[in-house]
């Protein structure tokens, strides 16, 4: 017991290091809210026009509904592997786990490009004499890279502290903002950004499909879950908190660019470079211009590490059950108490990607390109975690009378259907857009999508077929460690 006790520094992250505010900043920079106003909601303007509201606030909702499974979930499960440990602990052979784990792999190497090419390009686009200096995003990409993983690095109370102090002042500056342009328009107010425009339904739907991956991440608190205090409620708490504050961030913002913009010269919004910033110029001076800027670099900075705090932890926390990774990845930094060789192996892998895709296409090309496939990869762990909540309520919730066949059928099921007919339309748009124009970077987005559809379900059920024929023991423990029943008796 004493030789046990002395090793648990080394494999274990430190109970109860973080509160309720870290938990929901760690999702909340998900959502990279500046980033999403300055540049990112292009794509739901471009199709869903002056409904771009209507679309986010339909966005945010079905995103709410994705939400219900980590939330029930977290009433059961500690594991900082998050959807990979529900989904492989919802049945006695694990065999739900591999699929979920390598599919959200592929979001996991291909949504860092909203960091390290994102930022790059943001930072090319506000500046003609950096869009001068071919290769200067190349270290833009390195010195984003090491931020993104020295500040994990050095602990999860550092870096969720950062990302809580920056995140509260970033939002404050958006709804402020918002107000500020809406109060200035005037007369330019409108009903009509909540209603569809005429002939644009579909649109408005396929606004509504760019809008869903800007809430995307909102669930990861659940991956920092063993390091939160009273994980079981507090989780919870900060799930729901971090949803409305992207909603107070977003839904405002998007009314007051479409008004500020002009509701009949909406066509022309997505067309422009940095739309956000130029509206925030018109209204708020140089001022609302600056710290527009400024917190987008920021949103850019705490997405990647909020991301990296993630990432590390899935990855370590399927090292442990032996699960895809060696047991290397699951080495705990004796002095930082963090997953250290899974953050450097994730950003070694995620920045050589993003570099040889931006020489190829060039920064934002490249991050539209991998996000394309960060989209349909990260709706994949959702529909596999639904099903693993129902078969859980099923098998287990039943026998204590706590199943609930709206929160653990009904809506699950609900929110597998939106993901496949988010999946499909986003499938159609890239085909659609390659056989009309069969360019090389139409090309690129078409295999993107599909390499994503083959990752996540050929590779990934293959995966989960292997080890259930062939590692069935190492399967039926993945997934069952629970911080909270691990306690006692050991180091805190």
């Amino acid at each position: 017991m004493g030789a046990q006790s002395k090793m648990e520094p080394e494999v274990r992250l430190k109970r109860g290091a973080v509160g309720t505010i870290h938990g929901v900043f760690q999702s909340f920079s998900f959502v990279g809210p500046a980033a999403d106003v300055a540049i990112l909601l292009l794509g739901t303007f471009a199709f869903a026009l002056y409904g771009t509201p209507l679309a986010i606030i339909f966005a945010w909702a079905i995103y709410g509904m994705w939400m219900i499974t980590p939330y029930e979930f977290s009433k059961y499960k500690t594991n900082a592997g998050s959807y990979y440990a529900y989904a492989a602990s919802s049945t006695k052979s694990g065999v739900l786990g591999p699929i979920t784990l390598f599919s959200w792999m592929g979001e996991n190497l291909t949504g860092q490009s909203f960091g390290i090419l994102g930022l790059s390009g943001f930072l090319f686009a506000i500046s003609t004499v950096i869009m001068n200096m071919t290769y200067i995003w190349i270290l833009f990409a390195v010195a984003i890279a090491l931020y993104m993983v020295i500040i994990p690095y050095l602990g999860i109370r550092i870096s969720l502290s950062y990302v809580a102090i920056t995140g509260l002042i970033e939002l404050l500056i958006l709804v402020v903002g918002a107000i500020i342009i809406i109060v200035k328009v005037g007369p330019g107010n409108s009903f009509l950004p909540f209603t569809i425009p005429p002939g644009a339904a579909t649109g408005v739907f396929y606004g509504v499909v760019f809008a869903i991956l800007d809430f995307t991440g909102l669930g990861t608190v659940t991956t920092v879950s063993e390091e939160v205090k009273e994980p079981r409620k507090k989780v919870r708490r900060s799930l729901l908190i971090a949803w409305l504050l992207a909603g107070v961030a977003l839904i405002p913002a998007s009314y007051a660019l479409t008004v500020g913009w002009g509701i009949s010269n909406i066509g022309s919004y997505a067309a422009s470079p940095d739309p956000g910033l130029i509206v925030f110029l018109k209204y708020l001076g140089p001022i609302g211009y600056i710290l527009l800027v400024i917190f987008t670099i920021n949103s850019y900075f705490s997405y990647g590490v909020a991301k990296t705090n993630a990432v590390s932890r899935i990855w370590y926390s399927a090292a442990r059950d032996g699960i895809l990774f060696p047991k290397a990845i699951a080495k705990i930094n004796n002095k930082h108490r963090t997953p250290g060789n899974a953050m450097l192996v994730y950003i070694a892998i995620a920045f050589v990607l993003d570099v040889i895709l931006g020489l190829k296409f060039g920064p934002v090309t490249a991050a539209l390109i991998l996000l394309s496939m960060a989209g349909i990869s990260i709706i994949f762990p959702h529909i596999f975690a639904n099903t693993a909540l129902s078969i859980f309520s099923h098998s287990e919730l039943k026998k204590r009378g706590e199943s609930s066949i709206l929160k653990h059928f009904v809506v699950p099921i609900v929110s597998s259907v939106l993901g496949i007919i988010v999946i499909y339309f986003s499938v159609e748009s890239t085909v659609s857009s390659y056989i009309s124009a069969p360019t090389g970077v139409n090309l690129a987005y078409l295999l993107s999508v599909i390499i994503a559809l083959i990752w996540a379900l050929v590779i990934g059920g293959g995966l989960s077929a292997y080890y259930h024929l062939k590692k069935k023991d190492v399967l039926r423990k993945a997934g069952r460690f629970d911080a909270e029943e691990s306690i006692s008796g050991g180091q805190k």
